[in-house]
């Protein structure tokens, strides 16, 4: 798995590094929450593993940032040197963080940590997928909406993003209703495939 690993300090980093690398992860180190930022912007990355406290945008304000944006759900786990206090758990927890680890890292917490991760991130893609359906009637093809109530599909998609349809016919309904109600009334029809809108 690909994860970003955020460090400011030289062999915190390392240290970091060969623990993700040893756990048979893909490691992206960098040293700064700007520098985190940018190279997120750029690249999807599932997992961040931050210090802190760091000079400019320090692990808190960058785990704000990416709730804020929103999109893939990144699992954050914050590295602290100092005891987290509950004030400072509190905070963490508010700012989206996920999991914690205190220095010096532990290999083996790490890894707990990492696969439950994985787990999470599996879980939410899997929940994505199923959110990915929508309920359709095969005879009326009305939609369930989240209420477990049946619209028009154009009620629903237009509360739901503001889509607006036009309405046409296709040419294989055309040929199968509107050319037999035609020429019920005794109207002679449109070639097939003529926009009828």
């Amino acid at each position: 798995m690909k994860v970003l690993a955020i460090e400011d300090q030289p062999m915190a980093a390392l240290q970091l590094t060969a623990a993700l690398r040893a756990l048979g992860h893909e490691p992206e180190s960098v040293k700064d929450g700007m520098t985190a930022w940018e190279l997120l912007r750029q690249q999807p990355f599932r997992v961040v593993v931050s210090d802190w406290r760091m000079p400019g945008i320090d692990g808190l304000d960058l785990c704000r940032m990416i709730r804020q944006r929103g999109g893939e759900y990144v699992y954050f786990i914050l590295i602290s040197a100092a005891g987290v206090t509950r004030e400072t758990r509190e905070a963490a927890l508010q700012a989206g963080v996920d999991d914690f680890l205190a220095k010096p890292i532990d290999p083996d917490e790490l890894g707990m940590r990492l696969h439950v991760a994985e787990r999470i991130l599996g879980f939410t893609a899997q929940v994505k997928q199923l959110e990915s359906f929508l309920p359709i009637c095969g005879y009326c093809k009305k939609v369930r909406d989240d209420k477990k109530y049946w619209k028009e599909i154009e009620a629903y998609m237009s509360e739901r993003d503001g889509t607006r349809f036009s309405h046409g016919v296709c040419p294989s309904c055309y040929d199968r209703v509107v050319v037999p109600q035609l020429k019920q009334l005794g109207i002679d029809s449109p070639p097939a495939g003529k926009d009828l809108r």
